[in-house]
């Protein structure tokens, strides 16, 4: 009983462990449309677990969320907007991946604002227009996102991109103009920007963008204006520099996933690669490694290089369905043409806990075609049936023979069993007999027969036998019989 006990708990174990194991699915119920006002911080959640751990990854309207979203920051669980403006509102899809699958959430993400009146009939769509929507109320303009303004010191190197806001409210609606160094902006002079209601986008910056940028925003009950220096930095020729704390040691799972990130300074776009160390005894175990002072390390294939807002470059190493051999030291390679700079950090894969089943060994499938396979099978057992027919019909032919012969004897010179039988009668039925072969021993059992005094016996089945009795004048009687066979 206590064996059973144990059984019965081990094949528990080991179907609930199992069951566990599948693609991740959706673990709490969401709102798939969500609003949000201008300026306010709007996360949006990704209820998924999934057991090896799933990786998620959000994207808005098609395009991947990544750290240069400035913005935005994906957490485990959840995606994180910070003073949301009106040109966030779109679809947002969380994707949850393992090894067994994947599975999508999805939102509709719709921006209000309570003070908004109307459209500029010559704007963009998307930019929203404030006023304080009391008609008849003179309110001055204020700015409705101070937060996104604080930092009005801003330097760029040459070939980014900067974003200037001045959003605002008032009654009536308030107008905004762009100035430079306090002279109204030109068409030129921007370039391939594009001057939106409340923002200014500035792309490629050249050292002629460096000045100071005012928008000037008024209606009838007032003004106000915001001023940012802009300082457009020469690229100098120098080697990359890795900014910030990454990547840093990280500890995992067995069987989970987890990334190391590089984030990378350069006048030129870099080119971002990471190596991992080859642990001594283990050079045999890849194609080909590369050798730096005493170690030798492998090149992992790297993934897309991000550019970001403020110059520099961030590049991702995933780790998937992590393994003891995947722990160990990973190195982010940043080069250009003036030389190159890395930093390492370390890999702990932590113990795999789960019990271990020895695998069930497959059966190979079979070299030959499958019609050979089936038609020498076939074949033997034709050729065994054909031998074992034969065998059943001679059995027959001779036993009838024997009975034949048998037969052939008047009941008078009939033999007893237990005299010597007849040799016809006792010869191996096993032996193939030819037409002349069963002339021969006919013959013989006729001599014997004759010799014996017994009438002589016809190769052939009698039909009948009667009895003649004859008279003779002398007196005698004489009796004899007549046997008829069958011609």
């Amino acid at each position: 009983m206590e064996l059973i006990w144990i059984v019965f708990v081990l094949f528990d174990i080991i179907f609930v462990t199992d069951g566990a194991r599948g693609p991740p699915r959706v673990s709490a119920k969401v709102a798939h449309r969500q609003a949000v006002r201008i300026g306010r911080t709007m996360k949006l959640q990704c209820p998924v677990e999934g057991d090896p751990p799933p990786l998620i990854m959000w994207t808005k309207d098609g395009r991947n969320i990544h750290s240069g979203w400035m913005r935005f920051r994906v957490l485990q669980n959840a995606l994180r907007i910070k003073e949301v403006e009106a040109d966030d509102a779109g679809t947002f899809i969380c994707k949850a991946t393992n090894g067994f699958g994947s599975v999508n959430i999805n939102y509709t993400l719709i921006v209000i604002d309570d003070s908004s009146s109307g459209r500029d009939g010559a704007g963009a769509a998307g930019d929203a227009e404030y006023s304080t929507g009391l008609p008849g109320k003179l309110v001055r303009p204020r700015f409705t996102q101070p937060a996104k303004m604080r930092k009005r010191v801003i330097a760029r190197p040459v070939g980014s991109s900067v974003r200037l806001k001045c959003t605002a409210s008032g009654n009536p609606r308030p107008d905004i103009v762009w100035l430079k160094d306090s002279r109204p902006l030109t068409p030129e002079e921007v370039g391939e920007g594009r001057k939106k209601k409340w923002t200014l986008s500035l792309k490629n910056l050249t050292p002629e963008h460096s000045g100071k940028y005012t928008c000037h925003v008024s209606n009838r009950a007032g003004e106000i204006n915001a001023t940012y220096k802009v300082e457009v930095i020469q690229r100098t020729n120098s080697k990359p520099i890795l900014t910030g704390t990454h990547p840093v040691n990280t500890t995992v799972d067995y069987g989970g996933t987890t990334s190391f990130q590089c984030k990378v300074r350069s006048d030129v776009k870099p080119v971002i690669q990471w190596l991992k160390r080859v642990e001594p005894g283990d050079e045999n175990k890849y194609n080909s490694t590369i050798e730096v002072g005493d170690h030798h390390f492998v090149v992992l294939p790297t993934g897309e290089v991000w550019s970001r807002p403020d110059g520099s470059y961030l590049n991702k190493l995933l780790i998937t369905r992590a393994k003891e051999e995947d722990a160990g030291m990973y190195i982010c390679l940043g080069a250009n043409t003036m030389g190159y700079s890395f930093r390492s950090a370390f890999l702990t894969v932590l113990p795999d806990n789960k019990p271990h089943f020895p695998p069930v060994p497959a059966v190979s499938s079979p070299g030959l075609p499958w019609p050979v396979i089936i038609g020498i099978p076939a074949g033997v057992v034709f050729i065994l049936g054909t031998i074992l027919l034969w065998f059943c019909q001679s059995k027959k032919h001779c036993s009838s023979g024997a009975m034949v012969s048998a037969q052939a004897l008047p009941n008078g010179h009939r033999q007893p069993p237990r005299e010597r039988p007849l040799p016809g009668a006792d010869k191996d039925c096993m032996a193939s007999m030819t037409y002349e072969e069963y002339l021969t021993q006919q013959q013989q059992q006729q001599q014997l027969l004759l010799a014996q005094g017994a009438p002589k016996v016809y190769p052939k089945i009698f039909t009948d036998i009667h009895t003649h009795t004859h008279s003779h004048v002398d007196g005698k009687v004489h009796q004899h019989q007549h046997i008829h066979y069958q011609c």
